[in-house]
């Protein structure tokens, strides 16, 4: 059996996996002609995320990086017309192309951007609306900040949702004992709190650069399941 290029399998499933509308698709190569374009959610993934976040019912859903918008069009396209996605992110240039696409689709009465720290922001959402208020989280932002991340978003997000993280490989690097870069200690460090965490259930994916799913238990003492799927 002829051996199929990565890059070739990857143009497959965006081709036949995925339904990219042809403002997603046009969102996507302005994106990519940036130098920053590969930090952009993939095809695939927001496409994922769109479907797990319809599949639980999501109504309320955070995203902490948004970059130009491509996950969270994604996402937000599948919530009800009540549904509201917080949008966090720091870059006032980046989030403008991602505005710009929202209203064009019609979307931006469901999508609330909040520039700035995103630790305080959801410090500040945790102030004022209390615990449990979100179905689905997606976080996609500063590796370091990550743990900070996990630990509100599991304040935020009601048991029984949803948090995903990206970039849990880092590059592959998390597997490489002898890299000590700061970004990757913080997301080996967090690939293994999450592993033994009993306050959630778990799995860890080979989706692009590695995606973590994360369910909050919905009661003391539940069974903790938590799968490693092998690439």
């Amino acid at each position: 059996m002829p051996k199929i290029p990565d890059q070739q399998i990857r143009q497959y499933v965006i081709d036949c996996g995925t339904r990219q509308t042809p403002l997603l698709r046009r969102l996507r190569e302005q994106t990519l002609a940036l130098a920053e374009g590969h930090m952009m959610t993939t095809p695939a993934a927001g496409q994922l995320l769109a479907l797990l976040a319809r599949s639980i019912g999501a109504r309320r859903v955070l995203e902490i990086g948004t970059f130009t918008g491509y996950s969270a069009l994604c996402v937000a396209d599948v919530l009800p017309e009540d549904g509201i996605l917080v949008a966090c992110d720091a870059s006032e240039e980046w989030t403008a192309v991602a505005r710009s696409y929202w209203r064009e689709a019609g979307l931006d009465d469901r999508i609330e951007l909040r520039l700035g720290d995103a630790t305080r922001t959801l410090e500040g959402i945790l102030a004022e609306e209390g615990g449990a208020g979100f179905d689905f989280a997606f976080i996609d932002a500063d590796k370091e900040s990550y743990d900070a991340y996990y630990e509100l978003c599991l304040k935020l997000v009601r048991p029984g949702g949803l948090i995903c993280f990206d970039n849990m490989f880092w590059g592959r690097s998390v597997a490489d004992p002898e890299d000590m870069r700061p970004e990757t200690v913080a997301l080996r460090s967090l690939n293994l709190k999450i592993q033994s965490d009993d306050r959630v259930d778990m799995s860890l994916v080979p989706l692009g650069d590695g995606m973590t799913f994360i369910r909050p238990r919905t009661r003391a003492g539940e069974r903790v399941t938590a799968v490693g799927v092998a690439a």
